[in-house]
Parts: structure tokens; C-alpha cells; sequence
């Protein structure tokens, strides 16, 4: 198994974070701290938002400030505790099971708990029938939801997602919703970047409004949607925020 050098990765919290492009402001964060519960991350296109998760994931670099996980830099150690989930899955060209069973093998679960622990992921996620069928001929909904029992099925203690439903069908919408509340009630800490407002209210207990790069509005989901603070938050919730 891993050897964690902490006994956990929370807070995750941001500093100063600064990524420019051609003299363009993609992100500027002054202060960030993300534990417990599910984040909801919203805003329109080009607000940063999935720029800032890839960064508090480990996967993006800033120009310049810093990502602080449980108060230190990121530990090579720590990596598995921190899931990310894409809009596009990336999936190894292997059967449904074996993707999730290398998954666990790669952390260090043993050959004979692998296999069961994958097993349990994939009926999870409704895909058991599934097992022997290659990812890669699975449905674009399918193939989403293995990737998320897959990243579920190292534990993780954190777990970031960029539109996991944007181009999913709706069965397989509600199955990930499903796996994602219940990965929360369990204590997995999840941070959503979402355009669909229905998906925030569901899932969120607490929203962060972005725009332009920059963090606009943070509150509780039910006061955002009720009576939000900031004037763009109640020009995005009347649909006439849009860049």
C-alpha cells in the first residue's frame, strides 16, 4: 500500500494563485479552502473553472502562488488520496473489470482482494453485466460511470470532477448522482464543476461562483439560489451572465 506520509490531505487550500496566458488573467485566486461535504463549482464558459480544480488537483501548475494540501505542498505520497474525474474519461484499452482491478493492484491491493473490490465497484455502478466487455466499446454514459467507480474505488479522500453528466444519458446521469452522494455520506469530500443548476442543488451543500478567472460569490447552496450576494450571481442564475 501507499505510505502516506500525512493522516490526511484536508484542507485543500489555495494562495495567491496566478495563471496568465498572452498577458491574459485565466486564474486569479487570492484565498481557497475546500474540505467536507460537496463543492459545487459554477460560472459561464471560460470562467476558470476547470483550470482551478486541475491546479488544486496536482495536474496544473500556476504561474505563480501556491496549492496547499493539509497545510503542506503536495506529497508524491499523497496522489491516490486525490481523485479527478474528467468530462472525458480516460480508460485503459482493457476490459470494464480489469480497468478498475489495475487500478487497485497499482495502489497495492493484493491480486485476491483486487478482483472482489473491482467486481463491487462495477455493481455499484450498474455495470457487473458489463465486466468482460472492452471500455472502449462501452456508451459514452458507460464509460463515464466506470471511470467514476473507478476513481471510488481507491477511496479517495478527496475527489475532484469536471462535468462528469455533460454529455452523459440520463440513466446514467442519476447512477453517477447516486454514486456521488453516496460517496460523500461515506466522507469523501467532492468538488463539482457543473452547468446544470439541478445537479448543484441535488448534490452541493456549498457553491462557489466564478468569473473572468476570479471567485465572485462563495455560500451556502440554498442562500446562492434564494438570495444571492453578488450581482453577477443573480445575473447568472437569471441566465444573463454568459461571459
Amino acid at each position: 500500500m501507499s505510505n502516506a506520509t500525512s493522516t490526511t490531505v484536508l484542507p485543500i487550500s489555495a494562495s495567491k494563485l496566478r495563471i496568465e496566458r498572452a498577458d491574459r488573467l485565466l486564474l486569479g485566486i487570492d484565498e481557497l479552502s475546500v474540505t467536507g461535504d460537496c463543492t459545487a463549482i459554477i460560472g459561464p464558459n471560460g470562467a476558470g473553472k476547470s483550470l482551478l480544480i486541475k491546479t488544486l488537483a496536482g495536474l496544473q501548475a500556476a504561474d505563480s502562488g501556491e496549492v496547499r494540501w493539509a497545510g503542506a505542498a503536495p506529497q508524491h505520497t499523497d496522489r491516490r488520496r486525490v481523485g479527478l474525474l474528467l468530462q472525458r474519461p480516460v480508460l485503459l484499452r482493457r476490459s470494464a473489470l480489469a480497468n478498475i482491478t489495475y487500478a487497485l493492484r497499482a495502489a497495492g491491493v493484493q491480486a485476491s482482494q483486487a478482483k472482489e473490490q473491482a467486481m463491487a465497484a462495477l455493481t455499484t455502478a450498474g455495470l457487473e453485466a458489463l465486466a468482460a466487455s472492452p471500455a472502449k466499446v462501452l456508451s459514452g454514459g458507460e464509460q463515464q460511470r466506470l471511470a467514476l467507480a473507478r476513481a471510488l474505488a481507491l477511496s479517495p479522500e478527496v475527489l475532484f470532477l469536471d462535468e462528469p453528466t455533460a454529455s452523459v444519458d440520463p440513466i446514467s446521469t442519476q447512477s453517477i448522482e447516486l454514486m456521488l452522494k453516496s460517496a460523500t455520506e461515506h466522507g469523501c469530500t467532492t468538488v463539482l464543476v457543473s452547468h446544470d443548476l439541478g445537479q448543484v442543488r441535488r448534490l452541493a451543500q456549498h457553491v462557489i461562483l466564478m468569473v473572468k478567472g476570479g471567485i465572485v460569490e462563495r455560500s451556502p447552496v440554498g442562500r446562492f439560489f434564494e438570495q444571492p450576494q453578488s450581482a453577477e450571481g443573480r445575473a447568472y442564475l437569471a441566465g444573463d451572465l454568459l461571459l
